[in-house]
């Protein structure tokens, strides 16, 4: 019970923490971008703070007018998707989920004691991917050792896919967000040239900084979306492979004391 209610405190405090990160950073961006657009918009060196908080508030509207409802619903869902994937997969890929020690240390000692249908009770009822491989394997081993490993080989690969399924979403997002940030630059740039193609050849700057805005800001939250998703889906992926191996072998090694069942007379 108190693992349980640790992991809930350490997904919802991890949640936070992402969300934290991903406004910390929007606004970063704002701040950072703030004083050059007040200088443009209105050639004052000096101002008081109260001019610097209107400021902001009208860059934060204008980001909101750049990016559009559309974009923003996209993007703001692609990042709530990403964090929710990547606490689900970072608890799925627990070593305690994939392979417990309890697990292992209990089977074992049931194997030294004879006690094979406690053993394959024990792995039958642990949820994890060593205990759904142990209890295939002691299904099958009836029909001979080769087909018990052959029944834990495939039921290894069914619980590797579910793990790899996981991980794809996380990866697939990492692919979408560039893309409709590409999306959005070719979108803004349409539009900022479309301003000049019906204004002429004197475009008011407000107008084109409009499209010119939608451009650069959709390529901005797409990569800052697809940059951390990328490397968590890497990183997730190769703790996975490893933990995987790891199951192989413990599995092969707490296993192969039945190999002579089924070479008998």
């Amino acid at each position: 019970m108190r693992e349980r209610k640790f992991l809930g405190m350490s997904v919802r405090v991890l949640g936070f923490l992402a969300l934290m990160l991903i406004a910390v950073s929007a606004f970063s961006v704002v701040t950072v971008a703030t004083p050059s657009v007040a200088m443009a918009q209105d050639g004052d060196a000096a101002e008081d703070d109260g001019g610097n908080d209107e400021k902001r508030m009208s860059m934060l509207a204008w980001t909101y007018q750049a990016l559009g409802l559309g974009y923003m619903l996209i993007f703001l869902g692609l990042s709530f998707t990403l964090v929710a994937l990547f606490v689900m997969n970072i608890l799925t890929a627990r070593r305690e989920n994939v392979c417990p020690v309890h697990l292992v240390e209990g089977f074992e000692g049931h194997l030294n004691e004879k006690r094979y249908q406690e053993a394959f009770e024990m792995a039958k009822n642990d949820d994890s991917f060593l205990g759904q491989v142990l209890a295939a394997g002691l299904a099958k081993l009836s029909s001979g050792y080769a087909q018990a490993i052959e029944a834990m080989q495939e039921v290894g690969e069914e619980e590797n896919m579910k793990l790899e399924h996981r991980l794809s979403y996380m990866a697939l997002i990492g692919t979408l967000s560039p893309m409709f940030g590409l999306f959005g630059t070719v979108h803004g740039m349409i539009s900022a040239f479309s301003v000049i193609a019906i204004a002429g050849s004197t475009p008011k700057a407000s107008e084109l900084a409009v499209g010119i805005s939608t451009a650069l800001f959709t390529t901005l939250v797409g990569l800052a979306i697809a940059i951390p998703a990328i490397a968590a889906y890497n990183i997730l992926k190769n703790r996975v492979a490893r933990l995987v191996l790891e199951v192989g072998i413990l599995s092969e090694n707490l296993m192969s004391r039945f190999e002579n069942v089924g070479k008998e007379g």
